[in-house]
């Protein structure tokens, strides 16, 4: 299974998904669509997290089947925690959000005075 570029082969920016296809009768939805933050993760993050949800959370017993100390599990699972922490202020995000009220309002679900407040409310 191939991954879903997260970056611009020409420029290096962020990509999002604009278009959704039905693979059955082949309707197109278009929009602005965020990626999911487990997306951005990197593969060792992601096989941490899934042995983390089999072992229903235990990190002792994590411990235990991987060799590494609790504490190196805790270290490891707080890192996976400041990432989402981070993920939700960057700028990245901010931009995300921007640009998803303005299609919002492109599409008429939103009036532009709630565009504008909303979007000041994102500048906050």
């Amino acid at each position: 299974m191939s991954e879903i570029p997260l970056k611009c082969p020409s420029c290096g920016s962020s990509l999002a998904i604009t278009q959704l296809g039905c693979t059955t009768c082949s309707t197109v939805v278009t929009g602005f669509y965020p990626l999911n933050p487990f997306l951005k993760l990197p593969a060792d993050t992601l096989e941490f997290l899934v042995e983390f949800i089999r072992n229903r959370g235990n990190i002792k017993e994590m411990a235990r089947e991987s060799g590494e100390s609790y504490w190196a599990i805790r270290s490891r699972l707080d890192k996976v925690v400041a990432e989402f922490s981070y993920e939700e202020q960057t700028e990245e995000f901010i931009s995300l959000k921007r640009k998803e009220i303005l299609m919002k309002l492109k599409r008429g679900e939103i009036t532009a005075a709630e565009a504008a407040g909303m979007l000041q409310d994102l500048a906050q």
